[in-house]
This record gives structure tokens, C-alpha cells and sequence, in this order.
């Protein structure tokens, strides 16, 4: 009998230790999942910020993303997914919405303030066209499609990734998923010139991806993500006339997008990490790495999957007038990301 009751005693005391065990982990594990993470090196050291964007019960509202992200003066931030385009406050709430067509699906956003009104700029590579719409009140000022016949090209699909703004309004449309040939358009949306060609040359692109102005030098150029580039992606400096300058940096993996705030540019690996460059485009930081190879370039992670602070599909990115950057996975749930910098 004793030894009976000792062994139901054995048996109820690993039970009930067993479940304290998984109760704390459990614990643990959620409080690591609210807890900022920090990340970085030096002066570009930053922290995650749990939760933002999400909606009330914890759950993405975003629906797919597989675009960019681009931010106002009044600190607005705009994120583009496959369903349209919503503007965040620095929060994470929702401010501003601009659902369905022709608001959806744009690969790349970038905003421009011209005579004190915000106008955002598109690629939509699935519904082959650049865009220019109010920010604010969502009315569409300009369409660029395929000129076809101003070019001279024949040319059998148009699906532009990237697009940015000169200062004096001319537009550059990266036809990144097709020829890889870039378009340049003055601010009234007529055809000025082409450049470019698909390819592992030199001077060629595979997957013109992503692409904006580098205003870290005088006169501006052109900063272009190579992305599949052979043997591995790149970037790369043209002059607004479609000159090519240098290959900037080479062996960045996947490089998606580039964003700029004074001499440093973030650039988005689909790898699953965000490089941070300085002036002389040495590496600074990696940001988010994921030595997880399943999960790396993989749009099928689910939200109950996502690690905090670590990207698997890094895309589009941005900064805000404080420093903190914003990132955007390829994701099918619809993943942004905020890191707060640090100060030391």
C-alpha cells in the first residue's frame, strides 16, 4: 500500500510539475514576444516595437503585402499591400484609407510634397502602370502606362516594380519584372527617354527591383537595387540621363528596395535582414537576420509563426524625421515592422 501511495505521489508530483513547466515557458515565451528586441551596432541601433500596426484583437489588418512604404512630412506612414494603400500615425493606428482598385497592389510608394499637398507615387507591376494620386483625398492626378509608341518598343509585357521623383518632377519607372528597361517621364507624364537592358553585364539589369534618388550626392543620381544579379544581387549609380556611374556595392544577397534619410541608405534583403549603409556604402548594420534557410524569401509565414525581430521577406523600407525605420515583409498575413532607434 505505502509503496502504491508513493508512487501515485511520484507520478502526480512530475504531472503537476510538468504543467507549471509549460505554463512558465509559455510565459516566457509571450513576454519575449512583447518585449522590444534590440538589434544593430553603434550609432544605428534600434529596438522593435511589439504590436505596431496590428489591429485590437492582435491580428495583421493588412491583408498580403508585397510592396512599400513611404512617409509624409506630418509623419503619416503609408504602406502599400495587394489591397490598397493605408496610412498609419506614428502609433501604429490607422488614419487613412485607400482600398481597391486603383489603389492596389503597387510593388513600390514614394511620396512627394509639391506646393504643400502630398502626393504619393505607384508602380503597379500586375496592373502595368506607374501612378500619382492625393495622398490625402486619394484623387488620381496621373497614369503612366507603356509608351509603346513614343518609345519605339515592342514590347510584350510592362510590369514596373519601382518608381521615384527628381527634384525637378521628372519620374523614373523601373520596368523591373519584364525588359528591366527604366523609363524616364517629365512631370506631366510625357516620355523623355529609356535605358537599360536585361542582363548580367555590367551595365545590364536582372530585376531592376527596386530604385530612388540618392541624395547623399550632388548632383543626385540614381540608386538602383540589382536584384537577381549574377552572382549576387547588387547596387548600382546612374545619372538622371540614364548613364551609368559605378556599381556601388555588390553581395548583398536579394536587395529589394532603398530608402534614404541624410548620408545613410537602408536597404531591404529578401533574405530576411535589412543593411544599412553610410556615404562611402560601407556596411553599418544588419538588421532582423534570419539564419532560418526554410524561412528566408518565403511569403507563406504565417502571423502565428513570425518571430519578433527577425524578417523573412524583407521588401520595402523607410525612415521617419527621428530615425526609426519601418519595414515591410513579402508576407502573406501582411507584416510591418517598426524599429525605434536608440540613443546612446
Amino acid at each position: 500500500a505505502f509503496l502504491f501511495v508513493f508512487s501515485y505521489f511520484i507520478f502526480f508530483s512530475v504531472l503537476l510539475f510538468g504543467l507549471f513547466f509549460v505554463y512558465y515557458l509559455f510565459l516566457f515565451f509571450s513576454f519575449c514576444q512583447t518585449q522590444g528586441v534590440p538589434m544593430g551596432a553603434g550609432i544605428m541601433t534600434f529596438e522593435t516595437a511589439p504590436g505596431w500596426g496590428l489591429g485590437e484583437n492582435g491580428e495583421s489588418i493588412l491583408g498580403a503585402t508585397h510592396g512599400g512604404i513611404a512617409i509624409s512630412k506630418d509623419g503619416t506612414i503609408y504602406v502599400s499591400t495587394q489591397k490598397g494603400v493605408l496610412g498609419f500615425s506614428p502609433q501604429g493606428q490607422v488614419v487613412r484609407e485607400h482600398i481597391g482598385d486603383p489603389y492596389s497592389q503597387y510593388h513600390d510608394i514614394e511620396i512627394r510634397n509639391e506646393a504643400g499637398i502630398d502626393f504619393l507615387y505607384g508602380a503597379r507591376n500586375d496592373h502595368s502602370e506607374g501612378l500619382k494620386f492625393n495622398a490625402v483625398t486619394g484623387e488620381v492626378i496621373l497614369r503612366l502606362p507603356f509608351p509603346e509608341k513614343e518609345s519605339g518598343l515592342n514590347l510584350k509585357r510592362f510590369s514596373p516594380t519601382a518608381i521615384t521623383v527628381a527634384n525637378n518632377g521628372d519620374i523614373f519607372l523601373s520596368d523591373g519584372y519584364a525588359s528591366n528597361i527604366i523609363f524616364k517621364f517629365d512631370k506631366r507624364g510625357k516620355y523623355l527617354m529609356h535605358f537599360g537592358a536585361k542582363g548580367n553585364g555590367l551595365k545590364e539589369f536582372n530585376v531592376a527591383h527596386g530604385m530612388t534618388l540618392d541624395t547623399r550626392y550632388e548632383p543626385n543620381r540614381l540608386l538602383i537595387c540589382d536584384r537577381n544579379h549574377i552572382p549576387k544581387g547588387r547596387l548600382v549609380h546612374y545619372t538622371l540621363d540614364g548613364k551609368f556611374i559605378e556599381e556601388v556595392v555588390t553581395g548583398l544577397g536579394m536587395p529589394t528596395s532603398v530608402s534614404i534619410r541624410g548620408n545613410y541608405v537602408a536597404v531591404p534583403d529578401l533574405h530576411g535582414r535589412l543593411v544599412i549603409l553610410d556615404k562611402s556604402n560601407t556596411i553599418m548594420s544588419v538588421l532582423g537576420f534570419n539564419s532560418d534557410h526554410e524561412q528566408r524569401a518565403n511569403y507563406n509565414i504565417d502571423q502565428k509563426d513570425w518571430i519578433e525581430g527577425i524578417f523573412s521577406g524583407t521588401h520595402g523600407s523607410n525612415w521617419d524625421e527621428d530615425g526609426n525605420l519601418y519595414i515591410q515583409d513579402w508576407n502573406i498575413s501582411g507584416r510591418i515592422i517598426k524599429l525605434i532607434r536608440v540613443r546612446n
